[in-house]
C-alpha cells in the first residue's frame, strides 16, 4: 500500500469510530427522552387529578356541593 492509501484507511477508520460513538450517544439520548416522556405523562396525569380534587374541595368549602351535584335552576 502506498502512503496515500494508509492515510485514507486511517481517515475512514476515524470516521467509522466517530459514527459508532455518535450512534451510541443518540441511542442513549433516545432512551433518556423516552424515560422523561413517560415521567412527564405520569406527572401531567397526577396534576389533572390533583386539580380536580382541589376544585372539588374548593366547591365543598364554599357551598358544600360539587358542581356536578348541583341541580339545574329549573328543578
Amino acid at each position: 500500500m502506498s502512503e496515500i492509501d494508509h492515510v485514507l484507511v486511517a481517515r475512514v477508520d476515524e470516521l467509522e469510530s466517530r459514527v459508532a460513538f455518535q450512534e451510541d450517544t443518540l441511542a442513549q439520548l433516545n432512551d433518556q427522552i423516552a424515560a422523561q416522556d413517560a415521567q412527564i405523562r405520569l406527572l401531567v396525569s397526577r396534576l389533572r387529578e390533583m386539580t380536580t380534587r382541589y376544585q372539588d374541595l374548593s366547591y365543598e368549602m364554599q357551598k358544600g356541593l360539587k358542581p356536578a351535584d348541583e341541580k339545574p335552576p329549573h328543578y
